[in-house]
């Protein structure tokens, strides 16, 4: 099955606020399609070095410029830190439909990467919001590449239930909400932002007067 993707224009991300950091890339296997994974791979002076390795995992909707402000006093601590962005995130490829992206399909792509590619082991691994449902299924199935896990805003759902509560709520919108457009949304934000305040509020009165007119308006 060959997987239509998408690559950031590595210009869009010249410039970034507190994110000096080098990039890293490996290429993984999806279904016979090759994706390209990006992370960073910071590393303390070797005289100063910990010998220990932290794995930073984020979470959606961000990557990992999420760590920009968690690595330097990590790496001065003499840890090496490594921070994959996944796939469809930050400077990894997307792929274009959004029925690629399972669960399942995270957890393998993931998997290479930290494991198959940067044969990681003996690791800390902070991970948050979406990057503790990979993170901890990963340290449930291999036990032996973990030393300690940091967890921050997240959970491990067993699966023997239907999703409730907030995770259930973000599920519904995320397949049911009409596809964002960034462009047009910038645009229409522009626009508005061009209108005078006191005409933005006539406007807005204006409306509700016109729905209060409207014949069986239950509005007034």
């Amino acid at each position: 099955m060959t997987i239509a993707s998408l690559r950031t224009p590595d210009a869009r991300f010249d410039g970034l606020v507190d994110y000096p950091f080098e990039p890293h890339y490996v290429d993984i296997d999806a279904g016979g399609t090759q994706l390209r994974v990006h992370y960073l791979d910071e590393r303390p002076d070797p005289a100063d070095a910990s010998g220990e390795t932290v794995l930073l995992l984020h979470g959606e909707p961000t990557w990992s410029y999420l760590y920009r402000h968690v690595i330097p006093p990590l790496i001065a601590a003499g840890h090496r830190c490594v921070a994959p962005d996944l796939v469809g995130f930050g400077k990894s490829d997307k792929p274009t439909d959004r029925f690629d992206y399972t669960y399942q399909s995270h957890l393998d792509w993931l998997r290479q990467v930290v494991f198959d590619q940067l044969e990681l082991s003996g690791v800390t691994m902070l991970c948050h919001d979406w990057g503790g449902l990979l993170g901890l299924r990963l340290l449930g199935e291999h036990p032996d590449r973990f030393r300690r896990v940091v967890v921050t805003s997240t959970s491990l759902p067993t699966g023997d239930r239907e999703p409730s509560g907030p995770l259930s709520i973000w599920l519904q919108l995320s397949q049911r909400s009409n596809r964002f457009w960034p462009a047009r949304s910038s645009t229409a934000a522009r626009s508005r932002n061009s209108v005078p305040p006191s005409e933005r509020r006539t406007t807005r009165r204006s409306r509700t007067s016109a729905t209060c007119r409207a014949p069986g308006s239950s509005r007034c």
